[in-house]
């Protein structure tokens, strides 16, 4: 829906999500695949977050992290999956401005709050390998919380910055937002006015410079990890510290692995098909994944699942 204000001027009060509405014939398919997903990500990570809370020996920094990084995780779904369940399976895929402004603010805000919590998580690995004997003084329960709390903080001042940047801008039509989601590349290409470019690059080395940061502070993290495990003059010493680390470090491969081709990809032809299809690897296939990688990598935390579920079994039983 347009507003006009002028002869030549409209304002745009409402977009349209074009979506999967280019794959007519799989939209079925992808409805029942993604709400398969979405379900096991919000299940996956409903049961870490149970398991941490009931479990009192999960009671420390490390779970305290996943933990949050599970609610993050959970709200950064929220803000993007149930809304284009519901558009695979209507005709009408318009936004309110205000809608649309709002998505965007969540969905970056919770998007950025998982990168730090990551990041802090790397600290704490580092901190409890490199620096063992100060852990409980570095990762006191007041510093664990004030860390957990500057991710919060960190997240909601980028989905703040990024928004505002976005939506100070004036959109002059058409209104047709060629994702699923209100997304920036796609809503950048709708604004009109001077300072359009200005306002792209702007947005562009703010989440790239925080993304980046963040990524540099956990290789930084992960070098000096591997510089002290390779210390350890045991295979098995060697071994167990690293395990500590593996599913965070595969997380963060696959988190940091998929922003880097939507954000450092190379400008060039690009397909709106072929746009919305990459977008499913951040919103969808990251947060489906996280939950299975720390459920099945996390030994610790793999065997108290089982412990805890078959418990429960044993008194449905009996």
């Amino acid at each position: 829906m347009a507003v006009t204000l002028g002869l030549n001027h409209t304002f745009v009060s409402e977009f349209i999500l074009i979506g999967f509405s280019t794959f007519p014939p799989l939209q079925l398919m992808f409805f029942l695949l993604f709400l398969l997903m979405y379900l096991v990500t919000l299940l996956g990570n409903l049961l870490i977050m149970a398991t941490i809370w009931s479990e009192h020996s999960l009671h420390t920094p490390m779970y305290l992290f996943l933990s949050t990084l599970s609610i993050s995780e959970i709200f950064y779904t929220f803000a993007i999956i149930p809304r284009m369940l519901a558009d695979l399976l209507s005709a009408l895929h318009s936004i309110a401005l205000l809608a649309c402004a709002s998505q965007m603010f969540f969905s970056f805000t919770f998007g950025f709050t998982h990168s730090f919590l990551l990041t802090v998580m790397g600290y704490d690995r580092y901190v409890a390998i490199c620096h063992p004997l100060r852990y409980n003084v570095l990762m006191s329960p007041r510093g664990c919380a004030c860390l957990v709390a500057w991710s919060w903080v960190g997240g909601s001042v980028m989905g703040t910055v990024v928004t505002t940047a976005i939506f100070n801008l004036t959109f002059c039509g058409p209104n047709e937002i060629h994702h699923f989601f209100c997304h920036v590349p796609p809503l950048l290409k709708l604004a009109c006015g001077e300072n359009v470019l200005e306002v792209a690059r702007g947005v562009g080395m703010v989440c790239i410079t925080a993304l980046l940061g963040c990524f540099l502070l956990i290789l930084l993290s992960y070098a000096f990890i591997v510089a002290t495990i390779l210390k350890i003059p045991s295979a098995e010493g060697r071994h167990k510290a690293f395990s500590t680390c593996a599913s965070h470090l595969t997380v963060v491969v696959v988190h940091y692995g998929f922003a880097s081709v939507i954000y450092l990809k190379p400008k060039g032809p690009k397909s709106l098909e072929g746009d919305t299809l990459m977008g499913i690897t951040y919103t969808v296939l990251t947060p489906f994944l996280s939950p299975i990688i720390f459920s099945l990598r996390n030994k610790e935390l793999k065997v108290t699942m089982k412990k805890a579920f078959l418990n429960k079994l044993f008194l449905q039983n009996s």
